[in-house]
């Protein structure tokens, strides 16, 4: 299957220099402002360590402000990240989970106050908008699903992500010790070996 990865989002606004001071406070990288008359100027800015960018300016889209309800941040701390925010002068909601689970707006209230109870990966949100109303979510994830990341690559995006994983894996060698009977010297290929097929979502070591 030919690979599709998401480059880029078109967010609508209507002031573009209001929106351009705002993502520059934000700390999201200005990868170009580029205007060719006063009908076409196009803006990329890319958040810190994030593959995709967003896209806005004149000429653009069509699509109202304040449309793009729903624009999503990975972060391995959402503390930190909401603290970081805060310094650079964004109003940041306190923090707050889904009381149906993640994205659930179907049920009555369905944020409810603090982190997610059951401390999951996933589950745990912060919210704030841009100048034009544009809502972005700030989502906390500490541990990938398998099979979530590049087969081709072995990548944590934080100490706390490649911590689990190494719990996991000393977790999965004990039972391999176990069922073999031996004392397995070369535990850190097999370690390894684990960690890349949990996160390729291929199959595990036995």
């Amino acid at each position: 299957m030919t690979n599709m990865k998401l480059e880029v989002v078109v967010i609508p606004v209507s002031d573009v220099d209001r929106s351009k001071k705002f993502y520059e406070k934000l700390g999201f990288r200005l990868d170009i402002d580029y205007a060719a008359n006063e009908n076409f100027r196009v803006l990329q800015f890319t958040p810190p360590g994030s593959e995709a960018s967003i896209i806005f300016g004149t000429g653009i889209t069509s699509g109202k402000r304040d449309s793009a309800d729903t624009l999503v941040l990975a972060v391995d701390d959402i503390d930190a990240a909401r603290s970081n925010l805060i310094r650079r002068g964004v109003e940041v909601s306190e923090v707050f989970h889904y009381a149906g689970g993640p994205f659930n707006n179907a049920v009555e209230n369905p944020r409810a106050v603090g982190r997610d109870p059951q401390g999951r990966s996933y589950y745990t949100f912060a919210s704030f908008t841009d100048p034009e109303g544009n809502g972005w979510l700030l989502q906390e994830i500490t541990t990938r699903l398998p099979g979530r990341i590049d087969s081709a690559a072995t990548t944590f995006t934080s100490v706390s992500d490649l911590s689990s994983a190494l719990r996991r894996a000393e977790a999965a060698h004990g039972e391999h010790e176990k069922r073999t009977g031996e004392r397995d010297a070369n535990w850190p290929d097999w370690y390894a070996r684990y960690m890349a097929a949990e996160q390729a979502g291929t199959e595990l070591p036995q």
